[in-house]
């Protein structure tokens, strides 16, 4: 049995494991990094430490409430840039040089994490809010990446958002194909690869 629940400070562990097991085309990148925390530390747990985020897990409580995947994000992702950009980045920054790193992967997040991207003001137009959503691989297929969305989609009505975005790694065929059966779909002035859902 499975369910899912709000993510607590206490889940930073785990999203940043399912992070790193999911961030090669929702693939495992453990064999790329010496610094494994590193891809979580970027797209999952600031979402339970920052202000104006929200995050979600899904825990198979046959297995002790193992957490095996999330979904979470901003609801003003301007804000959530601006506060991690005071708050989160240069402290992890300080932690990570790319200096005393060897694999390219860690090198690529460390000198993220001293310049990292912003939104495009084409997906702001579209949606203040948007989101990062991993599942380990074998709960996939189960209905539950469509529950997760849907619970995020329900709070940030509740929140007064109406709608979403998110970005796609172009390798990843199956997650793109998933998000057109949920209803996202490119928008004007959006970068490819990068889908948002308008709330009805």
């Amino acid at each position: 049995m499975s369910l899912i629940r709000r993510a607590t400070q206490a889940d930073a562990p785990a999203l940043s494991q399912i992070c790193l097991v999911t961030a090669d085309a929702g693939k495992s990148a453990e064999s790329q990094h010496d610094y494994g925390h590193l891809p979580g530390l970027v797209y999952a747990v600031p979402y339970v430490f920052l202000p104006t985020t929200w995050a979600f897990v899904l825990v198979d409580e046959s297995k002790d409430q193992l957490v095996v995947g999330y979904i979470v994000g901003s609801k003003d992702t301007r804000a959530y840039e601006q506060c991690a950009a005071e708050q989160w980045w240069p402290a992890q920054a300080e932690k990570y040089q790319p200096s005393a790193m060897v694999q390219e992967a860690d090198k690529r997040y460390a000198n993220m994490l001293r310049n990292m991207h912003t939104a495009e003001d084409a997906n702001i137009a579209f949606s203040p809010a948007h989101l990062h959503i991993n599942i380990l691989e074998e709960y996939r297929g189960q209905g539950w990446g469509r529950k997760l969305i849907q619970t995020a989609v329900d709070y940030l009505k509740g929140e007064g958002v109406v709608g979403v975005w998110l970005g796609v790694d172009p390798r990843n065929s199956e997650a793109q194909k998933f998000y057109e059966r949920l209803g996202f779909s490119a928008f004007e002035g959006a970068s490819p690869h990068t889908l948002g859902l308008k709330f009805v």
